[in-house]
């Protein structure tokens, strides 16, 4: 593969904030060349996302089990398993079907190979040499969309424990309500008693909110 002649002198490509808790956006490259691997992590160089290079589809396959990842950068032909055997593999997991691939393939031989690309999942098709900003303004925004993505998940999950918590306001309310109505109908020692269990429960109703 190559990806031309050095960098355009042009405007870098604005980097994206990264997702909620410093998480980091990674990006998944595949091509069974390592010069070709180290020119893709050069063109990424100063976005917001954490390149991670394997040298086959197999190899994409087993990492894709243990992270999660906003875009895939996937040589199309390959020994063994070419990048169109590896992106049908990637749409037919749970896990992986929704993350988006982008196709890099040498000067277009086949004019069907942008076709089975398309059909094998992809987002993109980038003919080699390309355009080394034009990769990186595509890459910035499915890094965009996933840290997007990460906050509205975050966002959910803040959501979902304040309801919890307000039900357990909710549920604790009721029984101080409870205790003091059983205070309220009792003498001495007891009444006092409830009052008392009342005012705990209160107490532990407070530090829910």
């Amino acid at each position: 593969m190559s990806t031309g002649a050095g960098f355009p002198d042009r405007t870098e490509v604005p980097s994206v904030v990264a997702g909620p808790e410093n998480a980091v956006a990674k990006a998944l490259l595949v091509d069974d060349r390592k010069d070709n691997l180290i020119a893709l992590e050069a063109i990424l160089q100063g976005l917001p996302v954490e390149p991670v290079a394997v040298e086959s589809g197999a190899a994409a396959l087993k990492q894709l089990l243990i992270d999660d990842f906003a875009v895939i950068l996937l040589d199309a032909q390959m020994p063994e398993m070419d990048g169109f055997e590896t992106a049908s593999h990637i749409k037919h997991r749970e896990r992986t079907r929704h993350v988006p691939i982008i196709f890099l393939t040498a000067a277009d031989r086949d004019s069907h190979l942008a076709l089975r690309g398309y059909a094998a999942g992809a987002v993109d098709y980038l003919t080699k040499p390309f355009d080394p900003w034009v990769l990186r303004a595509k890459v910035s925004v499915f890094v965009d969309l996933w840290n997007k993505t990460q906050q509205l998940h975050a966002q959910a999950e803040a959501t979902r424990a304040k309801e919890s918590a307000l039900r357990a306001v909710g549920v604790a309310l009721d029984e101080a309500a409870d205790l003091l109505r059983t205070a309220q109908a009792a003498d001495g020692a007891m009444a006092r008693s409830q009052l008392d269990k009342a005012l705990d429960v209160l107490a532990r109703a407070r530090r829910e909110i």
